[in-house]
């Protein structure tokens, strides 16, 4: 049954995701902003009201707490190591749809697109390993932890696929590469079910590593994008959509508690 929540939980997060970008083109670009203001609000909500209160509940509290920010400080180190590529704003160069779309900026002949595939398929594969580090603790906190990821990946696969247009790539080739790429979350999933078992007493490390990625892509890489616009509308807009992303993650949690 685990096996099942972990491989349905992958699958939906990567083709989902995958297929959204499909309809990237057909957004307005100010839109985006909006979905990653609610894949904040779930991510911090899943970290702070599931993931890290269990990882306290099952072990010790200062094991569960280096575990969060050995995580926090190793996904850093994965980012400055370019294995962890984001593009979450509109302002970056993936993020206009029409450019991206038109022959107004050259593209790269592939350059930045065999970048994006590397660093989406790595990103996809941690993602399947920690969807399953979650269900290895329970049903509630898996499904909370993957509704959580699944927002997430929504907005960065679009910004992938915008990438892969203008580096050169056709609709359909674009695509495909972020389907296959989005297999890795399967996976991970997969390889994080049958290893992560070996680690039987060690739920509070893995539950604060779960954690501390959630708060990381939140705080570290998907806020300071938000602050590049300052409008009081904008803001008030971004506060609402992430108070809906933590509401998001309260009613997930009702549901499966009954």
């Amino acid at each position: 049954m685990t096996l099942g929540w972990i491989l349905a939980a992958s699958f939906a997060g990567g083709t989902l995701s995958a297929a959204l970008a499909a309809f990237s083109l057909y957004l307005r670009a100010s839109w985006i902003p909006m979905l990653v203001s609610f894949a904040i609000g779930t991510l911090l909500g899943a970290a702070f009201l599931e993931v890290i209160p269990a990882a306290f509940d099952q072990g010790d509290a200062h094991e569960a707490a280096s575990a969060i920010l050995g995580g926090i400080f190793g996904f850093f180190v994965l980012e400055k190591l370019m294995l962890w590529r984001h593009c979450h704003t509109e302002d970056c160069e993936a993020h206009d749809p029409h450019e991206a779309g038109s022959g107004a900026v050259a593209h790269d002949h592939g350059r930045s697109g065999a970048l994006i595939i590397v660093g989406d398929t790595i990103h996809n594969f941690v993602d399947g390993v920690l969807i399953a580090a979650a269900f290895l603790q329970g049903t509630e906190i898996g499904i909370v932890a993957a509704v959580a990821i699944i927002a997430h990946e929504i907005p960065q696969e679009v910004g992938d696929f915008l990438i892969l247009l203008h580096s050169g790539y056709t609709r359909a080739r674009a695509l495909a590469m972020n389907l296959l790429s989005s297999l890795a979350t399967l996976v991970g999933g997969l390889l994080g079910y049958y290893s992560l078992q070996a680690f039987e007493g060690l739920e509070p490390t893995l539950l604060g590593i779960v954690g501390a990625s959630m708060i990381y892509v939140a705080v570290a890489d998907l806020i300071p994008g938000l602050h590049r616009r300052p409008q009081f509308r904008d803001g008030a807009t971004q506060t609402l959509l992430i108070g809906l992303g933590i509401g998001c993650i309260v009613l997930v949690r009702v549901l499966v508690a009954h």
